[in-house]
């Protein structure tokens, strides 16, 4: 199938952004792969018993569900125990957050910043969306395969190098960027309408921003799979308006 068929046949428009997605995987697929993905987390990794944080992260993550409707969701909020400071969303509903983040949320609302992010990447169906891109990527690559077909090995391995890099600087991580940013701002909708105050999302990234100063582990925005913290703390600050609009109606 060509690149502008797949493209046709999974289009698909983002909730409450309204972005143009390419969506090629159906959503209970996608929450069957997110669900084996993360039994295997659990598995691998062992999961927090402290009862006060791991209470903390069940009453926030099931407040800020309450507020969107997908398909497919089976919410499931897992504490990690990992002093590396993430989280992470997967298809179907599962949030993983590690404990390592937690002396930077510090507060409720902080938390809240965190599990909203990642519950927009679900309701975005982020995964699903990067999975359609390396099926395009795979289809594109399979074609320029037949295309060098009369050409030396040396060149068509030279191309095919020059492709893979081409597509995974330019498309692929680029694009995660983009997700990113967009789960940010559907993030402060989401944590407004549960009732949490949006404007503590600006502190939660300064304190990110601190610890990643701290670590010196930054990398080239060109490279990174996140924006960088002075971009994803400047558009908070622009979308906060609307946000807190959402905030004050959810208190009403």
């Amino acid at each position: 199938m060509s690149f502008a068929l797949l493209t046709v046949a999974g289009c698909a428009t983002a909730p409450e952004t309204g972005r143009r997605q390419v969506l090629l995987i159906d959503s209970a697929q996608e929450a069957q792969l997110g669900l084996q993905s993360f039994q295997k987390i659990k598995r691998d990794t062992p999961v927090s018993q402290d009862r006060q944080a791991n209470a903390q992260l069940q009453s926030v993550g099931r407040r800020i569900a309450s507020v969107v409707n997908i398909p497919n969701a089976d919410w499931e909020f897992v504490l990690f125990e990992s002093d590396e400071p993430n989280a992470f969303a997967l298809p179907g509903g599962k949030i993983g957050v590690n404990t390592g983040i937690l002396p930077i949320t510090q507060t409720e609302a902080g938390l809240a910043t965190v599990i909203a992010h990642e519950i927009a990447h679900v309701t975005a169906r982020h995964g699903a969306e990067r999975m359609s891109q390396d099926l395009l990527v795979q289809v594109g690559g399979t074609a320029l395969t037949a295309a060098l077909g009369s050409q030396s090995s040396v060149t068509r391995d030279l191309a095919m190098q020059a492709y893979g890099i081409g597509t995974e600087v330019g498309v692929m991580l680029p694009y995660s960027r983009t997700q990113e940013l967009e789960a940010d701002r559907v993030g402060l909708l989401y944590m407004a309408r549960a009732g949490f105050d949006p404007t503590e999302a600006v502190g939660f990234w300064e304190r990110f921003q601190a610890e990643n100063r701290g670590s010196g582990t930054g990398v080239p925005a060109f490279l990174s799979t996140h924006p960088l913290d002075d971009a994803r703390i400047a558009q908070i600050q622009r979308f906060l308006p609307q946000a807190i609009a959402e905030y004050e109606a959810a208190r009403r």
